[in-house]
């Protein structure tokens, strides 16, 4: 279903980790410390060498862990991945600051450095981008950082195609260069990428990056549009996909489970597929057991 030569394009999300996503709200619904660990041998496992995280998932926890398990990874196997980290999301910042500033950037880089036992980030996002701060401002200090080596690359995320074209009008030379990842939710239900921002990144040479594949577990097929679910992500985190419940979503749905069983994929692993059927873009799991990550379709290495 996915070939193994597109390994390379499945990222391993590390949102869960203490937690779903930056919200203390969901500070209690993640994967405590042993099923993350757990989690990131099975994505080794697998063949996964890519890893995403953000300061502010799990509060800090994410970073922490991810950190941990790097550390007792083998010199040879660190050398091959790309670890993605964040800054910007306002849960990280005093209410004294901005998000973005140069002050906060330059704080969370050296705590994420820290967190995750490492001397340079392989790509660092803009998690949001922060209104109150002017865009010189916080590519100044991606520069800054750039120019320390403190981070190889850089990205931004829940970006529009005006914030896009933003960000490559302001940036030059060595910062432009070190401009390579674009990262925003993509999946059957959510399109609304795909002519524009997709196009332009295309275009650009920077890898789009879609997170949420499975829409919260939608697209996993397990939920129906007459049962409130009981499980999941979808159970914990309803306010964050309440939007999608909707009669052409489940039509969706069911097409897609269609789709599945006429070329023998799981629901899933056809949710992943449409995705990287989608010429440059790659895309964040996240799972939460071995089966889920079973049920994916990925080669396993």
């Amino acid at each position: 279903m996915i070939d193994p030569a597109e390994r390379d394009r499945i990222i391993f999300g590390c949102g869960n980790f203490g937690g779903l996503g930056s919200s203390p709200t969901y500070r209690d619904k993640g994967d405590d410390r042993e099923r993350a660990l757990a989690m990131l041998d099975t994505a080794r496992e697998w063949g996964l060498t890519r890893f995403d995280t953000a300061n502010t998932y799990g509060g800090g926890a994410s970073e922490m862990i991810l950190g941990e398990w790097l550390s007792k990874q083998d010199k040879a196997f660190r050398a091959r991945l790309q670890i993605a980290t964040k800054v910007g999301n306002p849960h990280g910042c005093p209410p004294d600051d901005r998000p973005l500033s140069r002050t906060q950037v330059a704080y969370h880089l050296d705590r994420s450095l820290r967190r995750l036992g490492l001397e340079q980030i392989g790509l660092y996002y803009l998690h949001e981008f922060d209104p109150q701060t002017p865009l010189e401002e916080t590519l100044e200090a991606l520069d800054r950082a750039l120019a320390q080596g403190k981070i190889a690359a850089f990205g931004v995320s829940n970006a529009s195609l005006a914030d896009l074209k933003t960000v490559l009008a302001l940036s030059s030379g060595a910062l432009r260069r070190a401009f390579t990842h674009l990262q925003n939710e993509y999946n059957l239900l959510v399109q609304r990428d795909l002519n524009d921002v997709i196009p332009l990144c295309r275009a650009e040479s920077i890898r789009y990056v879609a997170f949420s594949p499975l829409a919260g577990g939608l697209l996993s097929g397990k939920y129906r549009q007459d049962q409130q679910p009981q499980s999941g992500r979808m159970n914990a985190a309803r306010a964050m996909y309440e939007h999608l419940l909707t009669a052409s979503s489940f039509d969706m749905i069911e097409t897609l489970k269609r789709t599945a069983a006429e070329n023998g994929w799981t629901v899933p692993g056809a949710a992943l597929r449409f995705i990287l059927d989608t010429p440059g873009t790659d895309l964040i799991i996240a799972p939460r057991s071995h089966e889920q990550f079973a049920g994916y379709g990925i080669a396993r290495a």
